[in-house]
């Protein structure tokens, strides 16, 4: 079983930036992010595959950008620029060599003035 501990999330001002990042208790092959905000479904964020290419929604392309440390199995997303439509609650994602999948308890991000 693997567990994922995130980090980061907070208050900030519209324009301003965070950074959250994910920590897996064992080894991950693939890793990435999303969040869901009130009434919304919960969409991807920005997506990071041991090999291949990274994903982004179109609503953070240039703003956001997810990296990784294969090293510590930790995952990283940082957001500038950041706007209130970007309010939601953040999940990490893993996958694993076997495709089993693991979520974090997720890490709420508020943009507001």
């Amino acid at each position: 079983q693997v567990q994922l501990v995130e980090s980061g999330g907070g208050l900030v001002q519209p324009g301003g930036s965070l950074r959250l990042s994910c920590s897996a208790s064992g080894s991950i092959l693939h890793m990435g992010w999303h969040r869901q905000a009130p009434g919304k479904e919960c969409e991807l964020v920005a997506a990071i595959p041991s090999g291949g290419s990274i994903n982004y929604a179109d609503s953070v392309k240039v703003r956001f950008t997810i990296s990784r440390d294969n090293r510590k199995n930790t995952v990283y997303l940082q957001m500038d620029s950041l706007k209130p439509g970007d309010t939601a609650v953040y999940y990490c994602k893993a996958r694993n060599i076997c495709g089993h999948e693991y979520w974090g308890q997720g890490t709420q991000v508020t943009v507001s003035s």
